[in-house]
């Protein structure tokens, strides 16, 4: 796939073509030129750096939504071992934008469960662009269950702009599929870690995205509503959908400090998909050490903490000063 360019990457892509012009000059006119090569790249490097450590909100979501990052099945080649791909929710059809199935992280059996986006007209047809059908949650769902039968730990990998909106999933009760997963995964009897990989859209999401655990990668963004959709309903103009992504609070610090999410895993300069292996490190890394801490916390407590970690999310309090008492009216 030829190299994908975001707006604000106009910058290095310039540098980099008088990188490669260099590099030519000094092969055909046989100069040694190794110190402005050097040079250039260093400078290509920080600027690469400097941009992305200054991305806006809308910018972030362009970065989560890049065709070249790192998909489900891309993290689980480089992490796990002898992955089975599981199919079907036993009622009605295999949906292809969720997968599921169990594979080996570092000698230990974990169900990696999660949507999957294509990357090209035919393959993003096979899965609806990432976009779930409800058939698509129940298997999610009996995989979850298969899983806790054997008692092994459980990973979503969220990516999805959300579940799909059309006549096709309301026929097939589309917010009921999602209602019971969200039930049945506070009651799941073992450790869930949840990553939202690039996209993570409304109760599509929200619909594998019950754990104990809540990570994020550092450009990714985690929404009720799409920035288009927020800005079609409050500005009735899709073209203010920069404006609604500062609004959302939808970048990974924000989630931090909301407390909607409980760890920023850092990507590599320039995005999960300038280095996807490093990426795989750290998110292999992260599960490990997630999953190690969960495994000794007692299933009581675990479902404890589980519930209450959902039920405190959107509470908030206001710290403004008591109002002054008011003085008594002067006697006439």
């Amino acid at each position: 796939m030829p190299p994908y360019i975001l707006p604000f990457e106009k910058p290095i892509l310039d540098m980099e073509k008088k990188l490669e012009d260099l590099r030519a000059f000094s092969q055909a006119q046989n100069i040694d030129v190794s110190f402005e090569i050097e040079r250039m790249q260093n400078k290509i490097t920080e600027m690469r750096r400097e941009i992305y450590e200054n991305l806006g909100a809308w910018d972030k979501v362009l970065v989560a939504r890049h065709p070249q990052r790192p998909y489900m099945l891309d993290y689980l080649a480089a992490m796990t071992t002898d992955f089975t791909e599981l199919h079907g929710d036993r009622v009605h059809a295999d949906d292809r934008a969720i997968i599921g199935g169990f594979g080996w992280l570092e000698g230990r059996r974990v169900m990696f469960i999660g949507t999957q986006k294509g990357r090209d007209t035919k393959s993003n047809l096979e899965r609806n662009f990432g976009c779930a059908y409800p058939e698509g949650y129940r298997k999610a769902l009996r995989l979850m269950k298969l899983a806790a039968k054997f008692g092994a730990p459980i990973v979503t990998l969220i990516d999805t702009p959300g579940a799909y909106p059309g006549i096709e999933s309301e026929e097939r009760h589309i917010a009921e599929a999602i209602a019971v997963n969200l039930r049945d995964m506070f009651r799941l009897p073992v450790p869930i870690v949840v990553v939202v990989i690039g996209e993570g859209g409304s109760g599509g999401a929200l619909g594998i995205g019950v754990g104990d655990r809540v990570l994020i990668l550092e450009y990714s963004y985690y929404s009720v509503i799409s920035p288009e959709g927020c800005a079609a309903i409050l500005w009735k103009n899709r073209s203010y959908a920069n404006r609604a992504a500062e609004a959302l609070k939808l970048t990974a610090p924000d989630l931090l400090k909301a407390g909607l999410v409980d760890e920023v895993l850092p990507e590599p300069p320039g995005g999960a998909h300038a280095d996807p292996a490093a990426m795989s490190a750290t998110l292999k890394a992260a599960l490990l050490r997630n999953l190690e801490e969960l495994d000794a916390t007692p299933v009581e407590q675990l479902l404890e903490q589980r519930y209450n970690k959902f039920r405190a999310m959107g509470v908030f309090g206001e710290d403004a000063a008591p109002a002054p008492a008011a003085s008594p009216a002067p006697a006439s």
